[in-house]
């Protein structure tokens, strides 16, 4: 399987996505809070939303892949299959009991069991235990990994809940056979216990938080997920490694669970259009950004400057962007829709995007950018289509009620694998 990302809107041809499974199911209400959800979704609906969501993406790209997938294929091969059980158990402190049972199983019920995890039923009506906790957040698929180029970047998740997602997401990329035999990694932050309480210092980065531009220049948040420890060391080793990323423009944003991810107020949708989180974005916002420009390119240290605004910033290296406003003009649908992740969009191609249909008036705003707004139903019942041998822009409308909930957006569910060049 090709590697190639060198921009956030080109053509998609592969995309990494994992549908809702009994992860989801596992939560109750006490386990929210350490899960990191806001509510405890109804699976079967959240289901049905994703399984849409995955067709609306397969009219333009040729690959969808489910992570779960590659994962049983992964562990298809024995040898993998010991050296993986194996590594998780010394990372996580199973017992020899329990980790033979894991190796007993089959290619896809372990696939399953390490996103799913193990309750121990207790017997007396109480809540279960877990020998192994489920990993509900992994259909947010932006986060646990980041395509570079042609090669990956394995995240360092800020919170104890969401390791194992790096953990996994790293043994896919260097065992499955579909990635080669060469090394995979530009960086590799799974260096440490994946579900254990980290030291406050220890670098933090989620994939949220990067974006891709072009080939030679990324944006990365320092946000409530990813430190900015965390983004000394992608620097570092981005250099080291002769990665070819010339600049990395760091955009500071306020702490807050609404901003969790750079994402959540910034995202590309066209060769000079993006969508934004006006208060954070615009250097007149009541919370505007702290935006610093890098660069990797002198031999001995990396040279900082300060720039007025990420709009700005980027103007500076090519990008003359005309913003849409998440939410239209009003603050208060504004804030509404952020919180709905109306800024988080996903290009399938420059000028075709995906959004939440529950983001009105965002969907209002980009009708007057030119933007044809069409819902699921249309499209996937065959009453529209999508022209893209034109150069008509589009907004598709998901469904996404019960998967909003656990806030995140259509950027947040997917990690591309292969765009075209633009």
């Amino acid at each position: 399987m090709r590697l190639n990302v060198t921009s956030e809107i080109g053509k998609l041809k592969s995309v990494l996505v994992h549908l809702p499974g009994r992860e989801i199911d596992q939560m109750i209400p006490p386990m929210m809070a350490q899960l990191l959800f806001d509510d405890i979704l109804y699976g079967q609906v959240a289901r049905e939303e994703h399984r849409r969501f995955q067709q609306l993406i397969r009219f333009v790209a040729d690959d969808v892949i489910d992570l779960q997938d590659l994962l049983e294929e992964t562990l298809d091969d024995p040898d993998v299959k010991r050296r993986i059980v194996r590594d998780l158990a010394k990372r996580n402190g199973l017992g020899r009991k329990l980790t033979g049972s894991l190796l007993e199983l089959t290619p896809a019920a372990l696939a399953e069991v390490l996103i799913g995890g193990i309750a121990r039923e207790t017997g007396s009506g109480e809540l279960p235990q877990f020998e192994l906790f489920p990993i509900p957040n992994l259909f947010f698929m932006r986060d646990p990994q980041v395509v570079l180029g042609d090669r990956v970047v394995i995240s360092s998740m800020a919170t104890q809940a969401r390791r194992r997602e790096s953990l996994l997401s790293k043994y896919v990329f260097q065992y499955h056979p579909r990635f080669g035999t060469r090394d995979p990694f530009w960086v590799d932050f799974m260096t440490s216990e994946p579900e254990r309480p980290m030291p406050r210092s220890t670098p933090t980065l989620e994939g949220g938080d990067v974006l891709v531009p072009r080939r030679d220049l990324l944006l990365v948040g320092v946000t409530e997920r990813t430190n900015r420890a965390g983004v000394m060391a992608l620097m570092r080793s981005l250099k080291e490694a002769n990665a070819g990323v010339e600049t990395v423009i760091i955009v500071d944003i306020p702490r807050q669970r609404s901003f969790m991810h750079l994402d959540t107020i910034f995202t590309f949708i066209n060769r000079h259009e993006c969508l934004i989180y006006p208060p954070v974005i615009l250097p007149s916002g009541s919370q505007a950004a702290k935006v610093t420009m890098v660069d990797l390119t002198k031999k001995r240290t990396l040279a900082y400057s300060e720039q007025k605004s990420l709009l700005g910033a980027l103007k500076k290296k090519g990008f003359d962007l005309e913003p849409v406003y998440c939410g239209g003009k009003r603050a208060v649908d504004q804030q509404r829709e952020q919180w709905t992740d109306g800024a988080n969009a996903f290009a399938l191609a420059p000028g075709i995007i995906l959004l939440y249909e529950r983001n009105v008036r965002t969907a209002e705003e980009l009708a007057t950018h030119g933007y044809h707004i069409i819902y699921e139903d249309d499209l996937l019942l065959g009453r529209t289509e999508l022209e893209t041998w034109t150069d008509k822009k589009y907004a598709l409308q998901i469904a996404g009620n019960e998967l909003s909930r656990a806030r995140g957006g259509p950027r947040c569910m997917t990690m591309p694998l292969e765009r075209e060049e633009l």
